[in-house]
């Protein structure tokens, strides 16, 4: 026979005796306190933290454990409350061990990259002010006081700068002769032209900041461009920047390589330039070449003569071409521009706010109708002058100045409607 068994049922007749009863109330208050103390007390170690060094670490056996000390020993001078970090990216040489028995504390940080390995380091970092610095040793840590100086000045972002230019020194072999003269100046020089970032070196990997700074940056590059993506985005969103004046050591390492790949990183970091700056990647090529090509429309029509020859419909069709091509770039930039403001990649512009709250769907809808109505009843204006003259052989100089006109401003309407209710969309996805 199966028998079912209940749980049992507490009657008045079983309840604890009063006494016991208020015991047992009293030591679950006193287990709460504790908890509640411990708490307390683990929430103000957190808080007190006030500066975090974060390294990222793969397979640096040569050289994390010299790091972590000298990190440690500057710290420890500074006389603050401080931690080393030590993200590592999956080393399977032992630089765990190295860095722990360094005094480090070591994360480990699955997903690849160097830019991954610092976001988890910096995640895991309880210091209010973090600065990061490679483990390879080329990174003098006795500079730290002067990082930490200009954090608890109030500067969001602190870049060290290695190039002379910025006040900085690079020791006899500690940078490729491609890097020194071409790559790090050129880009750097880039990044000063495109965003107006006051820093003169931004591919140096010893930089301090706020850990609420970097946070509010909401960083997604996971590779060797994270760094230059801290400080364009720092500049967009109006953070303060300085540099502090560095030098930069011979790598320390003798059986790793660097993890820098000069031109696979030099492109990544050249293409994000690109995608932060639709002004310069779509705008400023689109009206240069509006200009361009409406010059040459221009002087097309109206038959301009140069050198003897005669700028004709050959000239027009060109011009037409690039007038299709400048609007294509300045419509990519006005919705690259909205995609980034709409994704958190860029901060809000008011201009192009005022503008395309003007440019309704409807106006932009409005507009390429009466475009395309234009250029529809010039082909019909033409095509009925052919069936006037029995249709029969057609003059090309004069009827192509039409047409290709004509054509140009249909393909103009399709773009602009179809780019509009692009743009709505993307709108939409901020309301």
């Amino acid at each position: 026979m199966l028998t079912t068994r209940h749980a049992p049922i507490y009657s008045p007749t079983k309840a604890l005796p009063p006494e016991r009863f208020e015991a047992e109330i009293f030591d679950a208050e006193r287990s709460l306190n504790n908890a509640e103390g411990l708490l307390s007390q683990a929430e103000a170690s957190f808080s007190q933290i006030e500066l975090t060094v974060v390294m990222p670490c793969l397979n640096e056996a040569d050289t994390v454990a010299i790091c972590v000390s000298k990190a440690v020993s500057t710290l420890s001078s500074m006389g603050i409350p401080s931690e080393v970090i030590v993200a590592d990216n999956g080393s399977t040489d032992g630089s765990q061990e190295l860095a722990r028995s360094a005094g480090a504390r070591v994360v480990q940080v699955a997903e690849r990259g160097y830019g991954a390995a610092l976001m988890g380091g910096i995640r895991e970092a309880r210091g209010k002010y973090v600065v990061m610095g490679d483990a390879d040793d080329s990174y003098d840590f006795a500079a730290l006081p002067f990082f930490y100086e200009k954090l608890r000045a109030g500067i969001d972002l602190v870049q060290g700068c290695r190039l002379p230019r910025g006040g900085g020194t690079v020791l006899p072999g500690a940078m490729p002769f491609l890097h020194r003269w071409f790559g790090n100046p050129a880009l750097s020089s880039l990044v000063r032209l495109m965003f107006q970032t006051p820093v003169h070196d931004v591919y140096c990997g010893m930089r301090g900041f706020s850990r609420q700074w970097q946070a509010s940056l909401d960083q997604r590059c996971t590779g060797m461009e994270f760094a230059t993506e801290m400080i364009i985005k720092s500049t967009l969103f109006g953070g303060a920047m300085d540099q502090v004046p560095i030098t930069l050591h011979p790598d320390g390492r003798v059986n790793q390589r660097s993890h820098l790949r000069t031109f696979r990183d030099g492109w990544r970091t050249l293409r994000f330039f690109m995608l932060l700056s639709p002004r310069w990647t779509f705008l400023v090529p689109g009206a240069a070449l509006a200009m361009i090509g409406l010059v040459l429309c221009a002087l097309a029509i109206a038959g301009f003569q140069f050198a003897g020859a005669t700028l004709d419909v050959h000239t027009l069709l060109i011009g037409v071409l690039t007038v299709l091509v400048a609007s294509q770039l300045v419509w990519c930039a006005v919705l690259a521009k909205t995609f980034a403001i709409t994704e958190g990649l860029m901060p809000k512009n008011a201009k192009l706010e005022a503008i395309t709250k003007k440019l309704t769907l409807e106006r932009l809808l409005i507009g390429s109708g009466i475009l395309a109505a234009a250029g529809a009843t010039m082909i019909l204006g033409q095509s009925i002058q052919w069936a006037w003259s029995g249709f029969g052989s057609l003059d090309y100089a004069s009827s192509m100045r039409w047409t290709i006109p004509a054509v140009g401003m249909i393909a103009l309407a399709v773009q602009c409607a179809a780019s509009s209710f692009l743009l709505s969309v993307l709108r939409m996805a901020r309301l």
